[in-house]
């Protein structure tokens, strides 16, 4: 969220689950409007997902940008915001959906590792790539050498792939993620 905000993305809202969430106060600090629908008050998934849907369209969204939300959502939530629903998740997906990816990602002996930015669906961690960040696996790593890498690449890749959107250049064709007017790669290495 951080980033999204360093790169001058217009942010109506930043809205948590948690009421301790860091990016509350980094939010605030900046002006922008803050909210919580904290999860542990509510009884079923979907009705958080219906909370949380009321809050978000209090702020008439064109893009939903999920930041550190560790949450499954509902099929209804995906649904209703197909194709403006975007994450960012730790791993070169398909590879290592859901949790402890950096882990799992050096006990597999990969040679590269990532992040990819990707619209929600309702398959964990399995929607549209829009575009990914790959970075080497190296001899040293250990999770916390590895997740800071990859998360440097993240806050590249994430506002670009947020802003492509607001600028109307990402398509989305039979499952599949195009940017207008780009022959371009869509994949990021970090030599470093």
């Amino acid at each position: 969220m951080q980033a999204l905000l360093d790169a001058d993305i217009p942010v109506a809202a930043v809205i948590s689950s948690r009421t301790d969430a860091a990016g509350l106060g980094l939010a605030a600090a900046r002006g922008v409007q803050t909210d919580v629908v904290a999860h542990r008050e509510f009884a079923s998934r979907e009705n958080f997902d219906r909370a949380l849907v009321a809050r978000i369209e209090r702020h008439t969204p064109r893009l939903v940008a999920l930041a550190g939300f560790m949450r499954v959502l509902t099929p209804q939530f995906v649904e209703r915001y197909a194709g403006r629903l975007m994450n960012v998740h730790p791993s070169l997906l398909p590879a290592f959906p859901g949790l402890d990816t950096h882990r799992r990602a050096l006990e597999a002996g990969v040679k590269l590792h990532g992040c990819t930015v990707h619209f929600v669906t309702s398959e964990l961690d399995g929607g549209p790539i829009i575009v990914q960040a790959a970075v080497p696996v190296r001899a040293d790593d250990d999770e916390k050498r590895l997740a800071a890498r990859v998360l440097c690449q993240e806050h590249v890749v994430y506002p670009r792939a947020v802003r492509w959107f607001l600028d109307g250049q990402l398509v989305l064709e039979r499952g599949a993620v195009r940017v207008k007017g780009s022959d371009a790669q869509l994949v990021y290495y970090d030599r470093d």
